[in-house]
């Protein structure tokens, strides 16, 4: 997958300030402060780049605040590294297509992975299933 490159001038022209921090700068959105999603089935895409990056019938309520999912739609299409800030060890997830920061993954998910892909609301776009 060829990787999606803007400067910063573009990524900040197209993106509102709130996604901007979040995808660019690696910040995250206040818990519980995102329009909640439609519970109809779609597509989550990124904000960024449109990339097609988790389901619906993946999202699960984790009780946290940001929606979560336990599994992404294409595991090619997020990256993950690891992220050492605030005096801890995490796993940063990343689009893989443009880099956006979306969130984080972490091992206390349900089945049947276990995993619960933490994401900024405001990184992703839903596309309902037509």
């Amino acid at each position: 997958m060829d990787k999606i490159v803007k400067t910063d001038e573009q990524w900040r022209a197209q993106l509102s300030d709130l996604a901007y921090k979040v995808t660019r700068k690696h910040g995250t959105e206040r818990a519980f402060t995102h329009d909640s999603f439609p519970k109809a089935p779609g597509t989550y895409r990124c904000i960024c780049c449109d990339a097609p990056l988790f389901d619906q019938d993946q999202k699960f309520d984790s009780g946290t605040g940001w929606p979560s999912f336990w599994a992404p739609a294409d595991p090619e299409r997020v990256e993950t590294q690891e992220d050492r800030s605030w005096f801890t060890r995490r796993t940063e997830v990343h689009c893989a297509a443009c880099d956006a920061h979306l969130g984080h993954v972490f091992p206390d998910g349900p089945q049947p992975t276990g995993l619960r892909y933490c994401i900024n609301g405001v990184a992703l776009r839903f596309e309902p299933e037509e």
